[in-house]
């Protein structure tokens, strides 16, 4: 254990992830309900209803895991200097004051990768991050179809536990040369702008999943090397991103702009814009370096 890894006062890193093993089987076994209309466990309602809006689409299962994990949070740890901000639940009245109160921050993602809940593809997850002072610094991401649930701390390391708490380590790939290389992409989050760019780029293969979590995880597996995200009409926003994050950097990989400067989580504007990376972090540079390259030359920048 990292003495340098340190957590809100009261808080202990075993207790912490003691709760944050049943919270996330119980997001599990919640979302594995609702996706094969069965009865939810823990009195959540049986019918699955979406609503659609100019931001997406949200499900009975999202709100559910979202009170789910919110109430856990408040139970567990109800007089810790934190605060706690879902994606089903922030309110577009925050304030400044609000948001900076504290140097730690949650940041939830009760279902990311709806689309692909709906669809049935099983590419779906549960994202909990920790920043402190704006920068990740723990991250749980929760893949409720393959019972996998993964740890990652800077300074403690990552690792992926199932049910029984069986744990599995990192497994980069070894692919070194660009033209070798592994892309993870989204599948419903694509458009003109995302092509023209991934058939600019020099590549080995190119693979489809969704969720960041999920492809996020295939990069800690070996399966993949890199993921690019690149803003069109909408982007990723804050809580896709800090658990990711703050995983893959715990395993030893990297996760910037294009242009290699760090992700950046404000206290208004939860988005995250621009040209995003993520890798193992063996060829990041020269990954950033190529798709600056095409970006300037696409004019996509």
């Amino acid at each position: 254990m990292n003495s340098n890894f340190s957590l809100p006062e009261g808080v202990a890193l075993k207790e912490l992830l003691e709760m944050m093993r049943n919270l996330a089987w119980g997001a599990a076994d919640i979302l594995k309900a609702y996706a094969r209309g069965e009865q939810p466990p823990f009195g959540f309602s049986r019918p699955f209803k979406v609503d659609n809006s100019d931001k997406g689409p949200v499900s009975t299962a999202d709100l559910a895991v979202n009170e789910w994990l919110l109430d856990g949070f408040s139970s567990k740890f109800k007089d810790v200097d934190w605060l706690v901000i879902s994606e089903e639940s922030v309110s577009k009245k925050l304030k400044e004051e609000n948001l900076l109160s504290s140097d730690w921050l949650w940041l939830i993602d009760p279902l990311d990768g709806t689309k692909d809940f709906i669809q049935g593809t099983g590419d779906y997850a549960v994202h909990i991050g920790l920043l402190y002072k704006g920068s990740p610094l723990f991250g749980v991401v929760l893949v409720p179809e393959s019972d996998e649930l993964w740890f990652g701390g800077i300074g403690i390391g990552a690792w992926c536990e199932n049910r029984l708490r069986k744990r599995t380590n990192v497994n980069f790939g070894n692919r070194r040369e660009l033209s070798e290389l592994i892309l993870i992409s989204s599948r419903n989050h694509r458009d003109n702008k995302l092509e023209k760019l991934f058939n600019e780029f020099p590549l080995g293969e190119k693979k489809i999943r969704g969720s960041v979590g999920c492809k996020v995880v295939s990069i800690l597996k070996g399966d993949a090397d890199f993921y690019v995200s690149l803003s069109g009409e909408t982007s990723p926003k804050d809580w896709d991103m800090a658990a990711p994050q703050a995983l893959l950097l715990a395993a030893g990989g990297s996760f910037t702009h294009a242009n290699c400067q760090p992700l950046t989580y404000e206290a208004y504007d939860f988005s995250q814009k621009g040209c995003l990376v993520a890798s193992n972090g063996k060829n990041h540079k020269a990954i950033c370096d190529s798709l600056q390259e095409r970006l300037l030359k696409l004019n996509l920048n």
